[in-house]
């Protein structure tokens, strides 16, 4: 950022407005002009960053397809339908939504093999290294629930697998894939349990971690090179 775009938003009106009111300024200002090193500038460390983005494309998208979307068995595929050939641009949405799922999963992969392969998973940073682990594994879970709410023939296949392979868990096993499908065969019951994880419970979880995940960045900086 240049040091003209930097002084214009410190000294933007907006800030100065929201500054009487939340004491906000003193933070924006700081967070601007916090130097980056020109090795962190390179292509493959804004990966974390271009993750972010296409997060948000999800969820932008994702929250105007919850406008036509129908949770049931019975209304799921047709709602999927509906939104393709009678929602206005509802074919782009869901489109835009579709890619930025895969475009957001190799990017965090990338991610993370960039981090590994530069060492930053290392002392002090390990608490960040778990955190971006868990994000690959809730990225994971919210891309495959995905596929499931359209609830057509690879989305019930796909739910069936799952169902079936956490039956083979020892122990635990029917009492998870109980969870899933409310003790009972798979259908309305677990089409809900995906929707809910896949609405709700996945994207506060990404949203908790991310808070800290770019806490402990902005408290460590970004990790040199090897």
């Amino acid at each position: 950022m240049s040091e003209k775009i930097r002084k214009s938003i410190a000294e933007s009106r907006w800030l100065k407005w929201l500054d009487e009111r939340v004491r906000i300024k003193r933070w924006v200002v700081e967070s601007i002009n916090k130097p980056v090193h020109p090795w962190a500038r390179k292509w493959y460390y804004c990966l974390g960053g271009l993750t972010l983005i296409t997060f948000l494309v999800l969820v932008v998208t994702g929250l105007i397809l919850l406008q036509h979307y129908r949770p049931t068995p019975d209304e799921a595929a047709e709602s999927i339908g509906r939104i393709m050939n009678d929602v206005w641009f509802g074919w782009l949405i869901r489109g835009i939504h579709h890619w930025a799922a895969n475009v957001m999963m190799v990017l965090i992969v990338a991610h993370m093999i960039r981090v590994f392969l530069t060492g930053a998973y290392k002392k002090p940073r390990e608490l960040n290294w778990i955190a971006g682990v868990l994000l690959l594994v809730t990225t994971s879970g919210f891309y495959i629930s995905g596929f499931i709410l359209p609830w057509d023939q690879r989305g019930f296949e796909i739910a069936t697998t799952i169902v079936e392979g956490l039956e083979k868990i020892p122990l635990i096993g029917d009492f998870l894939a109980g969870i899933v499908t409310s003790v009972t065969p798979v259908g309305g019951e677990a089409l809900g349990f995906f929707f809910t994880n896949h609405v709700i419970v996945l994207p506060l979880a990404i949203f908790i971690l991310l808070l800290f995940h770019f806490v402990m960045i902005r408290r460590q900086g970004i990790a040199e090179p090897l």
